[in-house]
């Protein structure tokens, strides 16, 4: 399941019991369970039936007990773990996962890994869960990502533009995610991201940055 028809479904209201967020690619990860906890309930029921919890502080048989408790005046219970990745004996997970308890969504936020493929948690999940794993993209994909990212927010942006972007920020979705929102910010709606823009308010140099030199070296300009 991509991140687009995991988060179709959510809108839709078709909900699973167990959400497992995983991978390098943290950007989906939080997109999604933001996502979740933003909207699934309403303010007046998050108070009493929403909790989030981080992995460090929280161990397993209190996680699995918090997962079986019923929902007070409402249809869910929503519990967010996040930061998993610290949950100590998480393999444990598996005998909640055999048996979720339907009125609770359990999600869980596996920043920056993978589970072992060959435990039974794993497999577990495959059957009773959505597993979604996440995986960085290639950089040269990115370009295409900046396009894709600005077009959803009614923005354009030219070739040497996203590929400058990519030069600088690397492959972190959500750092250049973040920067993105901040250009969107200073660019009126509808408009193209230019290099100008990006130059000015990322910290790119003109002066000093790949597509200046090649631009040099094909003018001869020594200098």
């Amino acid at each position: 399941m991509t991140h687009e028809q995991l988060l179709g479904d959510l809108k839709a209201k078709k909900y699973n019991s167990i959400y497992f967020l995983a991978g390098e690619e943290t950007f989906y990860i939080d997109l999604i369970s933001d996502y979740i906890e933003e909207y699934l309930l309403n303010e007046a029921d998050k108070g009493f039936n929403q909790t989030v919890l981080y992995g460090r502080d929280v161990e397993i048989n209190a996680l699995i007990s918090a997962a079986k408790q019923f929902p007070m005046m409402s249809d869910h219970t929503v519990i967010i773990v996040k930061e998993a990745q610290d949950i100590k004996k998480i393999e444990e997970l598996k005998s909640y996962v055999d048996q979720p308890l339907t009125s609770t969504i359990l999600v869980i936020c596996f920043r920056g890994k993978t589970l072992d493929k060959r435990k039974a948690l794993y497999k577990s999940l495959q059957k009773n869960s959505i597993y979604f794993e996440s995986n960085k993209l290639y950089e040269n994909k990115i370009p295409e990502w900046i396009k894709s990212y600005l077009r959803s927010k009614d923005y354009t942006i030219g070739n040497k533009s996203s590929a400058m972007l990519t030069e600088f920020l690397g492959n972190d979705l959500s750092k250049i995610a973040g920067e993105l929102n901040k250009l969107c910010i200073l660019a009126p709606k509808g408009s193209e991201i230019t290099d100008k823009l990006i130059e000015e308010n990322i910290g790119i140099s003109k002066d000093y940055n790949n597509f200046e030199l090649q631009d040099a070296v094909l003018n001869k300009d020594v200098l």
